[in-house]
C-alpha cells in the first residue's frame, strides 16, 4: 500500500469507509449485471428477470407457489406475474393451482424449462468467472466471506 494511500484511509472516518465500501461494492455489482444483462438478451433473447424466475424454480424442482417466488426474489406478486405469464407462454412454466383454488398459482418448470435454463446458467457461469477471473481462490473465498459478513450484518441491522 503506498504511503499516500495509506494516509488517505488514516484520515478517513470509519463511516466515510463504509460509504466508500458501499459504492464501490455497487458500481461493481452494476458493472457485471449490465454486462450479463446484455450478454442474457444478445445470446438468449431473454432478460435477468426471467433467468432470475427461472434459477429460483430450478432450485425447487418440486415447485412452489407464486407468493412464494416472490418472497424469494424480494419483489411483489405483480412483478413476478408478468414474467410468469410470458415464460408459460413460451413452454418453460407449468402453472397449477394448489387444491382447487384458481386464486392460488403453483409454478414448476417443465422438462423444456429446465434444459433451457441448465444451458442458460452454463453460460451464466462462464460469463461470471470471466469477470471475476483476476482473483485467485484465497481472495474469492475471502471475497465470499466478507460478503456473508456484510449480509448478515445488514440483516441483524434491520431487525
Amino acid at each position: 500500500m503506498s504511503s499516500d494511500h495509506a494516509s488517505e484511509i488514516a484520515e478517513t472516518t470509519p463511516s466515510k469507509q463504509c460509504l466508500r465500501l458501499w459504492l464501490r461494492m455497487l458500481r461493481a455489482t452494476r458493472s457485471i449485471e449490465g454486462d450479463i444483462r446484455e450478454l442474457l438478451r444478445r445470446e438468449f433473447d431473454t432478460t435477468l428477470p426471467r433467468f432470475d424466475v427461472m434459477a429460483a424454480l430450478y432450485r425447487k424442482p418440486e415447485g412452489m407457489m407464486l407468493s412464494e417466488l416472490s418472497r424469494e426474489l424480494m419483489v411483489s406478486n405483480g412483478n413476478v406475474t408478468g414474467i410468469v405469464d410470458r415464460l408459460e407462454d413460451d413452454g418453460y412454466i407449468f402453472r397449477g393451482t394448489r387444491n382447487g383454488d384458481r386464486r392460488t398459482s403453483h409454478i414448476s418448470l417443465t422438462g423444456n424449462g429446465s434444459e433451457t435454463f441448465e444451458m442458460w446458467a452454463k453460460a451464466h457461469e462462464v460469463w461470471i468467472t470471466r469477470r471475476l477471473r483476476d482473483l485467485d481462490e484465497a481472495q474469492t473465498a475471502d471475497a465470499i466471506e466478507i460478503m456473508k459478513h456484510i449480509g448478515q450484518s445488514a440483516e441483524g441491522v434491520k431487525r
